[in-house]
């Protein structure tokens, strides 16, 4: 069995953010971290490994150093890494990014793609579905529960206040979650053997089967960027003082009724 795992370098939020001026991330010039969502993934793909013996490989889009967040992966016990990293590339929104995975994708042979719900730099759930789209797969998202069973993988899917359990046939797609797990650390031999003797494959444009150079990078990008912030400017407030309880009802009444709130 072989597993593909998609997973993003994305900004430490917790940093804060820098933007390229056409509204683009400069991605270059922050601290990153692997995506929360496609680490529970990760999680979720090493214990199937541990089930059933299978292949488990990691597959990223990005910078150069975007080597860092592959061989963390491969720390952790996958099997093998791949960047996709070309200038050719940057700025690539969702339908940019999904195809030149699936361009990827389509060299290597799979049972089973993981991919993170949504990533933390962009919230748009968008690209997993639209990898599986690409590659005429089923997929399977919002996944907080993953069991193998021959060839076919059960998912607990959450939706809503509850959740729905479904059955689907490899090869196939799915979306994990967060909370489908407690990722495991990097083991120190498993930092050495990643770091100074894992190798990470490098692919660029040349190396993606079947795709077109105007979906590619910003310029086969459909998203425009209008405005880009780090944060949301909040206006002063209003300080009102000298008002008796009574007073003070009614002035914020007065301010509700103004703002439509009531």
């Amino acid at each position: 069995m072989k597993i593909v795992v998609c997973i993003k370098q994305v900004p430490d939020t917790k940093g804060g953010v820098v933007f390229n001026p056409d509204g683009t991330l400069n991605r270059g010039a922050m601290l990153t971290i692997m995506n929360p969502d496609d680490k529970a993934g990760l999680e979720a793909a090493l214990r199937i490994k541990e089930q059933t013996g299978a292949e488990v490989i990691v597959l990223t889009m990005g910078l150069p150093k975007a080597d860092d967040v592959l061989r963390e992966a491969m720390a952790m016990g996958a099997d093998r890494g791949i960047l996709v990293t070309d200038r050719v590339l940057g700025g690539a929104d969702t339908w940019a990014t999904s195809t030149t995975i699936a361009g990827a994708i389509r060299n290597l042979d799979y049972d089973l793609i993981i991919t993170g719900r949504q990533a933390i730099d962009g919230d748009t759930a968008q690209v997993g579905p639209q990898i599986a789209e690409h590659l005429g797969l089923p997929v399977v998202s919002y996944a907080e529960d993953i069991k193998v069973e021959g060839n076919t993988v059960i998912v607990k899917r959450q939706f809503d206040d509850r959740y729905h359990e479904l059955k689907v046939e490899m090869p196939c797609l799915i979306t994990a979650l967060s909370e489908l797990n407690e990722p495991r650390y990097m083991t120190p031999g498993g930092i050495f053997d990643a770091f100074d003797n894992g190798e990470v494959t490098v692919w660029g444009r040349a190396d993606l089967k079947d795709v077109d150079d105007k979906d590619l990078g910003l310029k086969g990008s459909p998203t425009k960027i209008a405005r880009a912030s780090d944060k949301v400017r909040k206006g002063a407030g209003e300080t009102v003082k000298d008002l008796d309880p009574q007073g003070a009802v009614d002035y914020i009444m007065g301010k509700l009724t103004e703002k439509h709130v009531i």
